[in-house]
């Protein structure tokens, strides 16, 4: 039997994320507004494609605010584990959204290199262009930060996005500059093709990253040098540790193991050992929950593993 579980997710603390995914909403909104209005001006598609992908910033920001609310729910009857796992459905369609607007990006291009047309007052929107990437920029920094230290998936990739967004609309810049510099309005749409490839390289591995969570991927191999750290303090002749299983759940790290005690040890002694691994496991790896399985060492049943995906330390 499962004797034990503990974790140290607070549902209260992951609703406080939203806000920056309403940080999100509001620079994709100003971004939105500040890139079509450069497009209307100069006629840039590369311009346009910074525009599309704002609106997919937008959608992606919704979404996050949508699943980090979903996310932060505490366990209920139908939801054992808690309803961590949101947050990927955010992450995978914000991906899929992403390789759609490159798409269409990669349609406006061609269709303007087989009709061509002049850009005009350049500067007006390479001005606006550069203020809305230095707004991304700074929103990009602050949604990155807080993802890797909230562990949120939903916002390191929406912090992402916004970063490549600003890599983009550099390019864009030095796509329209060229244009002015040289003439050649052809560079308008390759500089806008570059933009849809490098949105679809983002795209893939948003989508890959969430697939991944999905299909309930270990922790990584710094996480479990941390479990073998905690676990080597206790281990001797009365303590086996084996079938250590872990898994990555959005926010939540997933940790279960089955500890072999001497069979004449009584059930308060074994389940205060195991109550001091726990602790010291949620110590060093904030947000996990952990399942320790207790059994007699003396046994020969308790050692032999018979789950998938389990190994021993």
């Amino acid at each position: 039997m499962i004797v034990d579980a503990k974790t140290s997710s607070n549902p209260m603390q992951r609703d406080q994320l939203t806000r920056f995914a309403w940080l999100s909403i509001a620079v994709a909104l100003f971004t939105i507004g500040l890139k079509t209005t450069a497009y209307l001006i100069t006629g840039s598609v590369g311009l346009l494609s910074d525009a599309l992908e704002s609106i997919v910033n937008l959608v992606g920001a919704v979404l996050a605010l949508v699943m980090l609310t979903i996310a932060a729910r505490s366990a209920d009857k139908e939801h054992t584990y808690g309803h961590s796992k949101a947050e990927y459905f955010s992450s995978g369609i914000e991906g899929t959204l992403i390789l759609i607007a490159a798409a269409s990006i990669i349609y406006t291009a061609v269709e303007r290199i087989l009709k061509p047309q002049p850009l005009e007052q350049i500067g007006v929107g390479l001005l606006v262009s550069v203020g809305a990437s230095l707004a991304n920029l700074a929103v990009s920094i602050i949604l990155q930060r807080a993802g890797k230290r909230n562990n949120s998936i939903s916002l390191t990739s929406n912090g992402k996005h916004l970063m490549t967004d600003v890599w983009t609309s550099g390019g864009v810049v030095m796509g329209v500059g060229a244009v002015a510099l040289t003439g050649w309005q052809i560079l308008d749409s390759i500089v806008a093709i570059l933009v849809a490839v490098n949105i679809i390289w983002t795209g893939v591995g948003i989508v890959r990253l969430s697939v991944a969570g999905l299909m309930d991927s270990s922790l990584s191999a710094k996480d479990l040098a941390v479990i073998d750290q905690v676990l080597a303090k206790y281990k001797n002749k009365d303590l086996e540790i084996h079938a250590l299983r872990t898994r990555q759940s959005a926010s939540v790290k997933f940790i279960s193991m089955h500890a072999l005690v001497p069979g004449n040890w009584t059930v308060d002694k074994g389940h205060q050992l195991i109550s001091k691994i726990e602790s010291d496991l949620v110590i060093e790896m904030p947000d996990c929950a952990v399942f320790i399985h207790l059994e007699p060492l003396n046994t020969p049943l308790s050692h032999e593993n018979s789950i998938i995906g389990e190994y021993d330390l």
